[in-house]
């Protein structure tokens, strides 16, 4: 089966956010990236930090790391290193930093609506977003302090065996592990982190439609992703055909957890969709 590519677009262009239609114009359309820097300059707070929803799944103002991780993945996607954008927001990392590592959020999130997920588990420094963050600035090809900060956290967390039974935290060391440049040392280990992400409870093997959870596309999201060959073609096929099959008749693709608000579910909705059309086009899925 393949997705509608023209429907998808239409549910963006109608019911997107800016950044993701921006987004989509880059990738698909040729547009210059600038219009992604000046969407991302609107999120961006005095202090270097991004916040204001830019993770859709609470509505807070603050600078988080999470929203510098959703910051610097759009970036990422767009090919811009934006050093006006990156400096001050890797300053705010480093302030923010324990023992090498940062937090998804901090409890001024209470004072604003959220999902129910986002309690102080989040509060807690670790690979997630750590890893993530570092990753995606080694991809960018950033330097700065906190990367190798960041880096050397990770790296000793990936190699003492200590590393957590949580789907997305892992997810985020495979997104370091792409991307570091050391990467006899990557190979080595992201099996034993994969074979972990495999083990771990929302881990999909095969899809289970309508339950949230991770599966080989969030592993390999790209055709030419390193990771691939840790799956078989039937696994990549069965979520390949699910995915494109999620598709709504709108021309969008559905969450499976609940957000914070109705505007939340839509902009979430966006998010979803277009990395829906970029995995099934490098896969060859979309028509």
């Amino acid at each position: 089966m393949t997705a509608d590519f023209r429907a998808a677009e239409g549910f963006l262009r109608a019911e997107g956010r800016l950044l993701e239609r921006r987004l989509f114009d880059t990738l698909f359309h040729g547009a210059a990236p600038d219009g992604v820097v000046d969407v991302l300059r609107g999120y961006r707070n005095a202090d270097g930090g991004f916040g204001h929803g830019l993770e859709p799944d609470k509505r807070c103002p603050a600078s988080l790391p999470i929203d510098v991780e959703v910051a610097f993945q759009a970036l990422a996607a767009a090919g811009v290193r934006d050093t006006g954008l990156l400096g001050p927001a890797c300053d705010f990392l480093q302030g923010v930093t324990t023992d090498g590592a940062v937090p998804l959020a901090f409890p001024v999130i209470e004072e604003h609506p959220r999902a129910a997920h986002w309690t102080d588990w989040t509060y807690q420094p670790g690979v997630n977003p750590t890893a993530g963050l570092a990753g995606l600035l080694h991809q960018l090809g950033f330097e700065h302090s906190w990367r190798e900060t960041a880096t050397r956290f990770c790296w000793r967390v990936i190699e003492s065996g200590e590393l957590p039974d949580e789907t997305h935290a892992l997810s985020e060391v495979l997104v370091f592990l792409t991307h570091v440049p050391d990467r006899q040392r990557a190979e080595r280990a992201a099996t034993a982190v994969v074979q972990r992400m495999i083990d771990s409870p929302l881990f999909q093997a095969m899809p289970k439609p309508g339950e949230y959870g991770l599966g080989p596309l969030n592993v390999a999201p790209a055709a030419d992703s390193p990771w691939r060959r840790l799956f078989d073609d039937g696994q990549l096929d069965a979520h390949l055909e699910h995915l494109a099959a999620a598709q709504q008749e709108d021309g969008g693709w559905p969450i499976t957890w609940e957000p914070p608000s109705d505007a939340a579910r839509l902009e979430w909705r966006g998010v979803v969709t277009l990395q829906a059309v970029r995995t099934l086009t490098s896969y060859g899925r979309l028509s």
